[in-house]
């Protein structure tokens, strides 16, 4: 079959086949982005769309973050502990180098203690005292962060800028329970529904992209393509392997013909 596939129109068509074989693969590949594209698209526009939850019907205090629920819209109320807020960074938003600002949040109906991102901040001597009294954050939920170097060098705030949010070290440091979650504040109200303002030179972080699955009709169309690349390459060695089969019983028939103890 080896000598068959040497044959010049074999050869030939291989090098089709390979042509064929890598735009399948390309075309495939093109398909299933479009396929994660979509997903996330529609992800996202879900995250968007979904009406805020109270923080508790999502997650309690201590249990394990709801993967799916990355970039909820979530309504927390409690008061702020300023006494306890505290930088995270170096971060950056809108290619500007900043530090996020963190308050813990005890939520009224849990006790529990709760991060809130209020802001980002370029100058960290920024002055960002958070409202006193009972306050209710809308904003974004999202995972602990995985442990960071913590910056050094800042001016003094209640507690030393952290790298990361990273809830190993706040759960030695915070008093009572607390979520395994933190979020994006993207608006506080007082108790009495009068909307405030962030501090000046503060600016809200919108949450991060939200990571979504697959738009399952183009990962079809990707599966068709690869499926149609093998077809090819499969009838390829079929065409192949039904020559050399042909020109091996023609060799027989030959050396038949040739045989004279046969005559």
């Amino acid at each position: 079959m080896l000598r068959t596939a040497l044959k010049p129109r074999w050869l030939g068509l291989f090098a089709l086949l390979l042509a064929i074989m890598a735009a399948c693969a390309q075309l495939g590949l093109w398909q299933l982005h479009v396929a994660q594209d979509k997903g996330l698209a529609d992800a996202l526009r879900k995250a968007h769309e979904a009406r805020p939850a109270l923080l508790d019907t999502v997650i309690r205090p201590h249990e394990a973050f709801p993967n799916p629920q990355s970039n909820r819209a979530v309504t927390a109320i409690g008061t702020y502990a300023a006494s306890d807020q505290f930088l995270v960074g170096p971060r950056r938003l809108d290619g500007r180098t900043g530090y996020w600002v963190v308050t813990p949040l005890d939520v009224t109906e849990t006790g529990a203690r709760l991060a809130v991102v209020r802001g980002f901040v370029t100058d960290p001597t920024t002055p960002v005292d958070p409202p006193a009294g009972v306050v209710s954050v809308d904003g974004t939920l999202a995972p602990g962060e995985s442990p960071a170097a913590a910056p050094t060098g800042l001016p003094g705030w209640p507690r030393e800028a952290l790298g990361s949010i990273d809830f190993s070290v706040l759960v030695n440091e915070w008093p009572g329970e607390l979520y395994n979650a933190f979020v994006f504040a993207q608006g506080e109200k007082t108790a009495a529904g009068v909307g405030i303002p962030a501090p000046e030179g503060v600016r809200r972080v919108p949450p991060p992209e939200v990571t979504g699955g697959l738009k399952w009709r183009n990962a079809a169309y990707a599966v068709q393509w690869w499926i149609f690349g093998g077809f090819a390459a499969f009838m390829w060695f079929r065409m192949v392997r039904e020559d050399a089969q042909e020109s091996l019983a023609h060799e027989q028939a030959g050396a038949d013909e040739g045989d004279p103890e046969r005559e």
